[in-house]
């Protein structure tokens, strides 16, 4: 994935990039900018990920894979493997606060009719079908292969390279916090410009589309310098 990022960015004359940022599996990639190309990238700013995939995240992929594979339709499929993936992504915190024990929003009664939603069921059934619209399958299994293969912690940073700084999310329990503290200390250890930060949320993984502002705050002291070197055309809000 990152050698066709590059790939495209040199076709289009971009030699140096100021800042590669991504979540998730961005995060992932972010970080591998910082390792294949350190001549290329100033600063480095990975948010809910760390330099390899935990044997837990692996299986659940597994599972939402075997969802696609099995299912009747492969929009069934990679409808239920986003609800999977969805469970991962919040909080028990978060789900309690937003849907508990209440019935569906559009008045359904489980009590009454076994065949009946709870909202947090029909909360999860909206979010397949508006992911289904968008993802094909095929790239979905990709991608979640591409997750579980990521294990960087035998290469070093290179001296010098870019700065790099891990953003944990407090609730996420797909990317641990501790885990990406963990290679933000790895990363340290081998002499790079390394630092954790961690952003305190109930929303779960989630936290870094959910709370934009809250995450800019967090790292706009360490990223002040490109603000002051783009002159006033960056500003944190």
């Amino acid at each position: 994935m990152v050698r066709a990022q590059r790939a495209a960015l040199a076709s289009l004359g971009i030699e140096r990039l100021a800042l590669v940022v991504g979540g998730s599996l961005g995060g992932m990639q972010a970080l591998e900018w910082g390792l294949q190309a350190p001549g290329s990238v100033e600063r480095v700013l990975s948010i809910g990920a760390y330099d390899w995939f935990s044997a837990m995240g692996i299986a659940l992929n597994a599972v939402a894979r075997e969802a696609i594979a099995s299912a009747a339709t492969p929009r069934a499929g990679i409808e239920l493997a986003r609800k999977i993936a969805m469970l991962t992504y919040k909080s028990e915190a978060l789900l309690a606060r937003r849907h508990g024990r209440k019935f569906d929003r559009k008045g359904a009664n489980p009590a009454r009719n076994k065949e009946d939603r709870f909202d947090v069921e029909g909360y999860l059934d909206h979010q397949g079908a508006i992911f289904s619209a968008r993802m094909d399958p095929q790239a979905y299994l990709t991608l979640t292969r591409a997750m579980d293969l990521f294990d960087t912690r035998d290469r070093a940073p290179a001296d010098p390279g870019p700065a790099f700084t891990f953003v944990g999310i407090s609730s996420d329990w797909l990317f641990l916090p501790q885990y990406v503290r963990e290679a933000a200390a790895r990363f340290a250890a081998a002499g790079a410009d390394s630092v954790y930060l961690e952003l305190a949320s109930d929303h779960g993984h989630d936290a870094f589309l959910a709370e934009p502002e809250r995450l800019q705050a967090l790292v706009a002291p360490r990223l002040a310098s490109l603000y002051a070197a783009a002159g006033g055309a960056l500003t944190p809000s």
